[in-house]
């Protein structure tokens, strides 16, 4: 029997502590601060009647996602971008992320000639960002949606729920030679692969980003990651569940999936 423990007492198949904090400004059609840890994101939804230039007139909506660090988000000071004039490769690619994530979930026919565009500022990291970023994202996202459901702006129908799903993601990886979930940064800069899951809540894959950092994992490790990803994000879909259409609940039609 392997003596190995993870750094902070958790269980391998053990998430940090997560909490979801809806409507956390008051401005922003939908807003949450979500934290998994110490790692915590501001989400904000912006809701805007009409689409880009590209897509008018084809009954169809749009949904993206910007994503920025706070310059002390971490342990020492980086420089804004917007300061630097130049926004990092890392940054276009989670916020790439973040937007086809959501669209992935998104009836756009349903959303109608509407936008939505999700900002997802770090404000403390210490490991899984981008995947604290699309779960709050989503409940920002179906909170903007109820918002414009309320003000009479969209009209949901019974049977097609604009939301097909919940959605949220969450890393693992292979840490000392062990599979382990929701990795911390003291974690995530040692691992010997990394990966970070977008599911739905009825556990279908939307994205699985993995890379053997030192050294190639087999497939018997890569089911391991999968399966401790997938009861992750099944615990993750739960909890969106429960702040969703609990106190100030959203509309029911809004979502489908297998808890609607």
């Amino acid at each position: 029997m392997s003596d190995w423990s993870r750094a902070d007492g958790r269980a391998i198949d053990e998430m940090r502590p997560v909490t979801i904090r809806r409507r956390f400004l008051e401005e922003g059609e939908g807003s949450v601060l979500v934290s998994f840890g110490r790692t915590t994101v501001l989400c904000v939804a912006s809701f805007t009647e009409g689409v880009p230039r590209w897509r008018r007139d084809s009954g169809q909506g749009w949904v993206t996602g910007e994503y920025a660090m706070l310059p002390r988000a971490t342990g020492q000071r980086s420089q804004r971008e917007s300061v630097r004039g130049k926004v990092g490769g890392r940054t276009h690619e989670i916020s790439r992320l973040v937007g086809r994530s959501l669209r992935a979930v998104v009836d756009m026919e349903a959303l109608g000639e509407n936008t939505i565009v999700l900002d997802c500022d770090v404000l403390q990291a210490d490991g899984g960002t981008r995947t604290a970023s699309v779960t709050g994202a989503f409940v920002a996202l179906a909170d903007a949606i109820d918002w414009a459901v309320k003000k009479g702006v969209m009209r949901p129908r019974t049977g097609r729920p604009i939301l097909t799903d919940t959605l949220s993601a969450v890393s693992a990886g292979i840490v000392d030679g062990h599979a382990v979930l929701d990795l911390p940064y003291e974690e995530d800069s040692r691992a010997d692969t990394d990966m970070n899951v977008v599911a739905t809540g009825a556990g279908k894959f939307i994205e699985i980003q993995g890379t053997a950092e030192h050294e190639p994992f087999s497939r018997e490790e890569l089911n391991a990651i999968l399966d401790l990803a997938g009861a992750g994000t099944a615990h993750l879909a739960q909890l969106q569940r429960e702040v969703l259409f609990g106190e100030n609940a959203i509309d029911a039609r809004i979502i489908g999936g297998a808890g609607a």
